[in-house]
């Protein structure tokens, strides 16, 4: 019992500062301490609960004596029961407040209940004075717009009734005589009458709406009437005093007093015409009766300025023919001048007094135009020159229209119709020349013996040009010696030949006399000039037709030529004139940019006469319902239509073509014709199969095939170089000669070839030694051998002349 009764005791001894029964260590009182702040967070009421904590302990220790464990475990409890009430002190202070709070709550919603109740009451009463003052306030805004429809009403119908009550005062004021249709009334009345008519027609339920129109319209007709007599009377009577005055004084074919009298006296009524005809032209983009009397005055006043100028600017026209008589470029030219200033003028004047175009402008300007037509008309459809035609021609084209017409369109527009009318008269007369000019002057053309006579017209002017060389080359000498003897230097030999040389060479790079103008055929020349005329005058369609007529009438009166000179000369001779011409003719033709390629239609009558035997072959059944002959006639036998391109370029160059091959296989003969003659004796005898026949009697003896085969290259030692100084005198081309006389040699090369195997093939190795035919390698090297051959000799005898 004693030691259950000092438990308690031992209990308060266990954390003494002296002599503890259980002394804690550090770190076990801080994890006290830390357990204390847990639980205790507030410093106040730590500091508080500890000494209320330290006096209870000592009242506890002092009341509550703890005999057994029970007592223990109670008195354990009570001190959790009061741990966890000193825990909820905050939280049951905090639910005191708020329940508190809530009271106060529940009694504001009381207040706010009963106001809502004092609001209701109120809205209800505001709602019936509301509605009240509403239902007042439409009632005064109905009246104040009925008020005010009243009043618009009332100002509609005195507008209305001011459009019917202003008839009887423009009547009046219409009729008035000192009224002056220039002048700012009359000018308001118009709009007056304009503006009513507009309101009547836009209101045609009114009443009398039509009678009232009616009356405007014929207001508006006596307006436009006395508009129409105050222009009109201002162009007559300036006309009048125009002609008058015209006649009564002769001295008016001085050009600036014309000038003045028929713009001058013109001009003096602009003032008085001019604000009447923008009143009329700012009304007329509206109203019909102002266009249509715009047009009056328009087309009056051109009749007038026609009575004016027409008799003058044919008197002017007769005058300028009568100066340029004979003289038809320079009749066209200036007739053409003026016309165009004469419409220049017009067309200045016109917009003047208007300034809305018109289209009667033109026809008026092109109808003053015409007296130039009739005049100049007789003269060109007899004229036969083409130059002239041609001059004509660029005069109305280039100066007339591309100058001055296309740059100042429409005041010459009417001009130029005239003028390009003109122009397709002299280009169908120049193309009717020219047709008949190339057949009578190229296809019909009769040449002279001086125009045929080739080659010695050629090598008479080479003879020409080489003295004319030579005494320019003796000249420069000349000049070099001196030169050279003012500067006392003494040069070497050979620079003295190299400056010769290149003087010479200097002397010989002119023209040859082949490529002279003068030289060309005279068909060639002509077809030529003819089209170059025609390039510039006609149309591109016209001028491809007419350039194919003309190259292949060119090309006929060639091939013409051509024959004849066979006949007076050689075959090479004409050949060679041949290919020199249609050489230039190609040459000159390729800078025209046209196509020179035009279609031709025929008829294709073959089938017709294949219709026509079946036709004849199936007479039974002429009269069949089924298959019946004349049927198939007609549907078969329709002759059809084809259609074929015809290139003049092309064509030229096939003619040169065929030519140049025909040129080749003459040289080829000249050059080799024995050989040739041995290879188709060959060419006989293999085809003859003359198996009896012994085979060295084939070509002959040796001897004989030598004799051919020397004969062969004495012809082509003297006649290669001929050929090739007559492909240098005609064609006068290094180039063009290389590549004809090429073939030649190919061709020699190839005989010689065939040649020595056929000899090979008849004659042992003693004959071919006897015959010495040659290798085509050494008839190439003769034939280049001669060539050079050829060309210093030519530079020889050049030097000695």
């Amino acid at each position: 019992m004693s030691k259950v009764k000092n438990i308690p005791n031992n209990l308060t001894k266990w954390d003494l500062s002296e002599d503890p029964l259980a002394p804690l260590t550090d770190r076990q009182k801080d994890c006290l301490l830390s357990l204390e702040e847990e639980l205790f967070p507030d410093n106040t009421i730590k500091a508080e609960q500890i000494d209320g904590t330290a006096c209870t302990n000592e009242a506890d220790k002092k009341s509550v004596q703890i005999e057994r464990c029970q007592d223990l475990l109670e008195h354990y409890g009570s001190l959790e029961q009061k741990c966890i009430a000193r825990k909820d002190v905050k939280y049951m202070s905090y639910l005191n407040e708020l329940q508190a709070r809530r009271d106060e709550c529940h009694e504001l919603c009381l207040q706010i209940e009963e106001a809502l109740e004092n609001f209701t009451m109120l809205f209800k009463q505001y709602s019936e004075v509301s509605d009240k003052t509403t239902s007042l306030y439409n009632a005064s805004e109905q009246l104040d717009s009925d008020q005010r429809k009243l009043n618009t009403t009332i100002e509609n119908i005195t507008e209305y009734v001011k459009y019917f009550k202003d008839i009887d005062m423009m009547m009046e004021k219409l009729e008035a005589p000192t009224l002056s249709v220039n002048s700012e009334m009359f000018f308001n009345i118009l709009n007056k009458i304009d503006m009513n008519i507009d309101f009547v027609q836009g209101n045609s339920s009114f009443k009398e709406s039509n009678t009232y129109l009616i009356k405007y319209k014929h207001c508006q007709s006596k307006a436009l009437s006395m508009i129409q007599n105050y222009i009109f009377n201002l162009f007559s009577k300036t006309t009048e005093s125009i002609l008058n005055l015209r006649d009564n004084d002769d001295s008016q074919d001085n050009g600036d007093a014309a000038l003045a009298l028929f713009y001058g006296r013109f001009q003096t009524i602009l003032s008085k015409v001019k604000p009447v005809v923008e009143q009329i032209e700012a009304k007329s983009y509206k109203r019909q009766e102002y266009d249509s009397l715009l047009s009056e005055c328009q087309q009056y006043y051109w009749s007038q300025r026609g009575l004016v100028l027409g008799t003058s600017v044919q008197k002017s026209l007769m005058f300028v023919k009568e100066k340029y008589n004979g003289d038809h470029c320079s009749l066209v030219r200036n007739s053409c001048a003026l016309l165009l200033h004469a419409s220049m003028d017009e067309y200045k004047l016109f917009y003047e007094f208007f300034s809305k175009p018109s289209s009667g402008l033109t026809a008026y300007l092109e109808s003053l135009c015409t007296s130039l037509y009739d005049m100049l008309r007789p003269f060109i459809i007899h004229i036969n020159h083409l130059e002239t035609l041609a001059e004509i021609c660029c005069i109305l084209r280039i100066e007339m229209l591309d100058e001055h017409v296309q740059n100042n369109f429409e005041p010459l527009e009417g001009f130029g119709n005239v003028c390009l009318q003109l122009l397709h008269d002299v280009q169908e007369r120049l193309v009717f020349r020219a047709h008949l000019y190339l057949q009578s002057d190229v296809l019909n053309y009769n040449p002279s013996p001086g125009d045929l006579a080739y080659p010695d017209k050629l090598k008479m002017m080479e003879d020409i040009a080489e003295s004319i060389r030579e005494e320019t080359r003796q000249t420069n000498m000349k000049k070099i010696s001196v030169s050279s003897n003012e500067d006392n230097t003494m040069e070497p030999v050979s620079r003295n030949h190299i400056v010769i040389d290149s003087i010479y060479q200097k002397t010989h790079m002119g023209n040859s006399p082949a490529d002279l103008h003068g030289m060309w055929y005279p068909t060639v020349r002509r077809t030529l000039v003819c089209l170059s005329r025609l390039y510039r005058c006609v149309d591109r369609s016209v001028f491809q037709s007419l350039s194919q007529e003309a190259i292949s009438l060119c090309v006929q009166s060639i091939e013409n030529a051509k024959q004849e000179i066979e006949k007076r000369a050689t075959p090479l001779d004409a050949e060679l004139f041949q290919i020199k011409h249609l050489l230039i003719l190609r040459e000159q033709i390729a800078p025209f940019q046209v196509d020179f390629t035009i279609k031709e239609y025929s008829l294709d009558f073959s089938k017709v006469k294949t219709a026509a035997f079946g036709l004849l072959e199936k007479s039974s059944r002429f009269f069949t319902l089924s298959n019946n002959a004349l049927l198939e006639f007609l549907l078969e036998g329709a002759p059809q239509m084809k259609e074929q391109l015809i290139d003049s370029r092309k064509y030229v160059d096939n003619k040169l073509k065929y030519t140049c091959q025909r040129l080749i296989q003459h040289a080829t003969f000249m050059l080799i014709h024995p050989a040739l003659k041995l290879l188709e004796k060959e060419k006989s005898y293999a085809n003859a199969n003359n198996s009896d026949k012994p085979q060295e009697h084939a070509l002959g003896s040796p001897q004989d095939v030598a004799a051919a085969i020397s004969e062969v290259l004495r012809i082509i030692k003297f006649k290669c170089p001929e050929i090739q100084q007559l492909m240098q005198l005609y064609l006068s081309n290094k180039e063009t000669e290389f590549i004809l006389f090429r073939p030649v040699k190919n061709n020699v090369c190839a005989a010689f070839t065939q040649l020595y195997q056929v000899l090979s093939k008849y004659y042992n190795t003693e004959e071919l030694l006897l015959i010495a035919c040659p290798l085509p390698e050494q008839i190439s090297v003769m034939l280049s051998s001669s060539s050079l051959v050829h060309g210093k000799s030519t530079q020889t005898a050049a030097k000695k002349a």
